[in-house]
């Protein structure tokens, strides 16, 4: 007879012993995880020593200014081009590459102007005629015409082999294109010639040049959108304080609708899968009394084409039985779980009362915005200084892609004295990008994954920080046995020095505990870029599955640290203690778990998207100028949907601010709920610190003294 396992009580940990002297969060505590603290300030420190590195080598106005093909600047004072801001590319055909859109530089030479061309011409047409002065001005500095025949010119590319009408963008000559009529045109011609003295359509020039040409269209969309930011701003702000007013509303009547919507959403919910049954049962009775129906679907085999399968009575069975099986696990769940909904119903309603009595709560994700702001802009600087720490490298490039040299390493200076030339003739040292061999050069890479990883670690510190000082503050009002009279002063404030005073270290550990499962994330998503056209299905089989397993770990280690945070802030532990405490507590509680975790997550979302949708739909009438009494207020727009769509995701994001500051306040509840139930037994020594509605709900009441 086989032996029935049976877990002990103690599996995850003995209930928590009462503690006369405690009253709320713990106020004498003593500092946490003091190692990582020290860790946590020696790596902001070496993260500004960073900062300062990269200032030094770094040289911003690699990005800034467009460069030549002999590494100089373009219009930048105090260079021979100051006077010349404009990049021009001699031969536009050529830039037919993917190069064009990362970096901008393209495989001919490159010059600095004071201006683009704006009119057709080749240097055939322009050598000795009145056109060459006008032409002469494309030209590299000091070439003197007669000097060499026009093979030698355009082979050795002195002078570009043709000019088209270009306009600046982005401090560079691209070609003006313009659609006329559908017809791609550029200064009203259709055709040009090369520098073959060929006749080609501008159509060859754009395909040579679409990454440009999808640039200068961007460019216009561009101002357009602009324009309409512009013209709509403050209705857009109207929109955004509207969401901020209806947020606020909606947390605050959750504790007298959230009862009422959660059950309309689950008989709603119940009323569509029965609809799904019988309609299944109508479809299945239609198609059994007719021939041809009754094949399975095992004879039919597999087919593209699922309307196939709707024509089978077996598919409308199997669909019937389904949602049968579906309909009843969801009513039996809804039978023995009816009393873990009561709770998270009134955890819910519970929490829009803490947020009435604290509500500077719900201003602090402003101050999480304002240090995630700092973070991500320092790791833009330092990243930017970075890219462009790094010498000008010029790279060989020849006439014609025989050339054995090609894309190697050139010297500029000495390039003329080497024997490349005269086994290449016409091939030139261009200007490629930044980059160099020295050993500050050669650890760009590792230096960009520290300024990765310190950010993450930053981020993730800052995201923790907010956690517990919520945690506190909403723990302060739960364990106020007399509400509101005995929440202390000012309890977001207190509950934010003691996160800053006494536990850095604890959420230095578990940021950074996040920070190495994020870090190892992006490294895998890179070996999965790069792994994706391998042939080896195996190397794509495993990255595919430790992608999904770290995804799985870093949203576990997301639950476990957001729980540990609500302990620290409550009884001041270290991060340790505290992730095993929760962790603990929860697998006590498994069932109220889940059931809280998934109620307060769904109606958490359907808030986000009724607030977002509702106010999408008033900008959309708005813009749209379907509300007659402000009709005249509309702006002009080029596209009503630029403000309409920034409305909608703005609502969102703001939505989802309040909100998640309202889902920290429900944990916390829950919690210290969980807490209370295993400490406290509702005597005069030991009462319970849950509301009335949670102590009708579990036959729990607080025996009163005869003098009270």
């Amino acid at each position: 007879m086989a032996r029935k396992t049976v877990i002990p009580s103690s599996y995850y940990g003995e209930p928590r012993k009462f503690d006369p002297n405690f009253k709320g969060p713990v106020h004498n505590r003593s500092c946490t995880d003091v190692v990582c603290c020290v860790i946590f300030i020696l790596v902001i420190l070496g993260y500004i020593a960073l900062g300062t590195v990269a200032w030094i080598h770094g040289d911003p106005r690699k990005v800034v200014y467009p460069t030549d093909s002999h590494g100089q600047f373009c219009g930048h004072q105090n260079t021979p081009h100051a006077n010349k801001a404009i990049l021009f590319y001699f031969n536009m055909l050529k830039c037919a590459n993917p190069a064009v859109l990362i970096n901008l530089q393209c495989p001919t030479t490159q010059l600095c102007v004071s201006k683009c061309p704006d009119r057709f011409a080749t240097l055939l047409d322009a050598w000795n005629t009145k056109n060459w002065e006008y032409y002469r001005q494309f030209c590299k500095p000091g070439f003197e015409i007669g000097s060499k025949s026009v093979t030698e010119v355009i082979r050795d590319e002195d002078c570009p082999s043709m000019i088209v009408p270009s306009r600046p963008f982005l401090q560079r000559c691209f070609p003006d294109f313009i659609t006329r009529n559908g017809i791609l045109t550029v200064a009203n011609e259709t055709l040009f010639k090369d520098g073959d003295n060929n006749k080609r359509s501008v159509s060859d020039l754009k395909d040579a040049a679409k990454g440009i040409a999808s640039l200068l269209n961007a460019k216009e969309v561009g101002m357009k959108i602009f324009e309409d930011y512009a013209n709509s701003w403050d209705w857009i702000l109207i929109g955004l304080v509207i969401t901020m007013v209806v947020s606020l509303l909606f947390i605050l009547l959750l504790r007298y609708t959230a009862g009422v919507l959660l059950w309309l959403i689950i008989f709603g919910f119940i009323t569509a899968v029965g609809y799904g049954i019988w309609h299944c049962y109508w479809e299945y009775s239609a198609l059994s009394g007719k021939p041809g129906t009754n094949v399975t679907i095992s004879d039919i085999g597999f087919h593209t084409d699922f309307s196939i399968y709707l024509q089978l009575s077996q598919t409308w069975l199997i669909f019937m039985i389904s949602l049968s099986v579906i309909e009843v696990i969801i009513v039996v769940m809804l039978i023995f779980l009816r009393m873990r909904l009561r709770i998270a119903i009134a955890l819910l309603k519970e929490g829009s009362k803490a947020i009435g009595y604290i509500m500077s709560t719900l201003f602090y994700p402003i101050i999480t915005f304002f240090l995630l702001a700092i973070c991500i802009a320092y790791w833009a600087v330092i990243a930017v200084f970075l890219a462009s720490s790094g010498n000008a490298v010029y790279k060989v490039t020849p006439t014609d892609d025989k050339c054995v040299y090609a894309n190697l390493t050139c010297n500029p200076k000495t390039f003329s004295q080497t024997n490349i030339t005269k086994v290449c003739p016409g091939s030139q040292c261009l200007f490629a990008f930044y980059g160099g061999e020295s050993v500050y050069h050669r650890y760009i890479l590792v230096l960009h994954l520290c300024n990765l990883f310190v950010f993450l670690w930053l981020v993730n510190f800052t995201i923790a920080l907010g956690q517990c000082t919520l945690a506190g503050a909403f723990a302060s009002y739960y364990w106020a046995l007399k509400k509101p009279n005995d929440i202390p002063a000012c309890p977001l404030y207190s509950s934010f020095s003691r996160a800053i005073r006494y536990h850095t270290g604890s959420l230095a550990l578990g940021s950074l505990i996040l920070a190495v499962v994020q870090m190892v994330r992006v490294v895998l998503e890179y070996l999965d870029h790069k792994v994706k056209d391998s042939q080896n299905a195996c190397a794509r089989f495993l990255i595919c599955c430790l992608k999904c397993c770290f995804w799985c770990l870093e949203h576990f280690i997301k639950f476990i640290n957001r729980n540990a945070y609500i302990m620290i802030a409550i009884y001041g532990k270290n991060f340790c203690t505290s992730s095993k405490d929760a962790f603990f507590l929860l697998m006590r509680n498994v069932i109220r778990v889940a059931v809280l975790d998934k109620v307060t997550d769904f109606l958490l979302f359907l808030g986000k998207l009724l607030i977002s949708g509702s106010v999408g739909v008033l900008a959309f009438f708005f813009f749209q100028r379907k509300i007659p009494v402000i009709q005249e207020e509309v702006p002009s727009l080029n596209y009503y949907w630029v403000p309409l769509l920034t409305v909608i995701f703005g609502s969102y994001m703001i939505a989802h601010g309040f909100f998640n500051v309202y889902a920290m306040c429900v944990d916390t509840l829950f919690l210290c709920f969980l807490w209370d139930l295993e400490v406290n037994n509702g005597s005069p020594e030991r009462p319970f610190y849950m509301n009335h509605t949670l102590r009708s709900i579990l036959n729990k009441q607080n025996i009163k003294t005869a003098s009270t």
